[in-house]
């Protein structure tokens, strides 16, 4: 079983495009969807290609589609309430509906590597921030109990691949929205090892197509070392 995680696709159906054009020529048995992956600005249109895949396609929700229907406390980093409301009002009640049919988690038995456990942000929550630079003390907590030997995760958008003990814990990157130092698409292809890509696209056609949308916000950008000390500023506060 050789499976790709797509994580973060944050709406950017021009990146998903591309990136399942490589699926298709990659051999995956199956697309792993890891949340966040229907909140922007081209959502609906994203959700809609993601189901279209069937047997293909298995999803696990993150923190962004959770905060359709149970919002938390406004916090740095997070969505703004007026850009939570304008995605609600574009995906429709039967799609949040389907939204929150998904689980957090998924269990994978893949080729070379054994059961992977998929989560979006960690294995207890999806929101909890780890990066790059996460202390391995940390980590341990973090993964304290996971019996998997590998865990994928997203969340920061950014890439990366570490052994903390006996757990390799893999960030597959993001699909619509990376923190990277190169324009592309970027996420992950289990079985039989752990290969992080990048897919290449026309940015500019995609730009032309999401100003088209009126969507209300601009798609961040950062590069990756920029993003992972950000991410580790903002764990640090909400420890």
């Amino acid at each position: 079983m050789r499976v790709a995680a797509l994580y973060d696709v944050h709406g950017h159906l021009p990146a998903l495009e591309a990136v399942l054009e490589d699926v298709d020529a990659s051999g995956a048995d199956f697309v792993l969807v890891g949340g966040d992956f229907a909140t922007g600005p081209m959502g609906a249109e994203t959700t809609d290609l993601l189901r279209s895949l069937g047997d293909r396609v298995r999803f696990i929700r993150g923190n962004s589609e959770r905060e359709l229907w149970a919002p938390g406390p406004e916090q740095e980093g997070g969505p703004p309430p007026e850009l939570v409301d304008w995605t609600r009002e574009q995906l429709g009640a039967e799609r949040i509906a389907f939204f929150r049919s998904l689980p957090e988690r998924d269990r994978v038995d893949v080729a070379g590597l054994g059961n992977v456990l998929f989560c979006h942000g960690t294995p207890r929550s999806d929101e909890e921030i780890v990066t790059e630079l996460t202390p391995d003390e940390r980590l341990r907590e973090v993964l304290a109990g996971v019996e998997e030997p590998v865990v994928v995760c997203g969340h920061t958008h950014v890439q990366f691949d570490r052994q903390v003990g006996a757990t390799r814990l893999v960030n597959a990157g993001s699909v619509g929205m990376p923190y990277e130092d190169e324009p592309g698409a970027y996420w992950a292809l289990l079985g039989p090892d752990v290969e992080l890509r990048r897919t290449p696209f026309d940015q500019d056609v995609a730009a032309a197509r999401i100003g088209a949308t009126g969507y209300p916000d601009e798609i961040p950008t950062a590069r990756r070392a920029e993003a992972s000390e950000f991410f580790e500023q903002l764990a640090r506060k909400r420890a």
